[in-house]
């Protein structure tokens, strides 16, 4: 069913509310995952001379970000929950666009890298081609974009006050070729477990120079 502007607003407006309400909780409920496996995937891929700059695509209070910001990198985060872009600003030290992921407003061929952890599947799925080609543009040619997302079986709706896609490898792999990115390698996580216990599927993809 094709949703309209209105459904569009809702679901960004409740799931930022979402974010927003529980800013502390998820703070302190996420302040100590390790996702070491995640940046450095990002970082191995790029093919320029380091620094690098990179967008940290809903860096949430900016636990990751910051990160990339002591590695020496050039990091910009991008959130759209006010409470969580104020937090990150706070923690990081880094600049940091409030910004609605369907509403993006990036510079062109500017960011050797996209980190977008756990965030890209809160796009719904008739926007997300659209969202994909603007980081597309954001990225220098050759860029890298950086992906992890729960993985399902194509479903997509509301999970209580949040708003998600979940998408299996040949349908992900189908929207990343249709916005012109070649893919590098993916896995999933965590690592080491049967793959019934490896909710998150991880992917990075290069922007063919053009």
């Amino acid at each position: 069913m094709k949703l309209n502007p209105p459904d569009l607003n809702n679901i960004t407006e409740r799931t930022l509310a979402h974010y927003n309400e529980s800013a502390e909780e998820f703070r302190d409920g996420t302040r100590h995952y390790d996702v070491s496996q995640n940046i450095e995937a990002l970082l191995h891929c790029i093919e320029a001379n380091p620094p690098f700059t990179i967008l940290d695509l809903g860096c949430g209070p900016g636990r990751d970000l910051k990160k990339f910001s002591e590695f020496g990198h050039l990091a910009v985060g991008l959130e759209g929950a006010a409470r969580l872009a104020d937090m990150a600003r706070n923690y990081s030290g880094c600049v940091v666009w409030q910004q609605d992921f369907l509403k993006l407003d990036l510079p062109h061929n500017h960011f050797d890298g996209v980190f977008a952890n756990a965030v890209l599947f809160h796009v719904p799925s008739q926007e997300l081609l659209r969202v994909l080609l603007e980081l597309h543009e954001t990225l220098k040619p050759r860029g890298v974009l950086f992906t992890s997302n729960p993985h399902g079986h194509n479903e997509e709706g509301w999970n209580r006050e949040r708003y998600g896609a979940y998408h299996d490898l040949v349908t992900w792999r189908r929207y990343m070729s249709a916005a012109m990115f070649v893919e590098l390698t993916h896995y999933y996580r965590p690592t080491g477990l049967p793959r019934e216990q490896q909710p998150w599927l991880a992917s990075v993809w290069r922007r063919l120079a053009s």
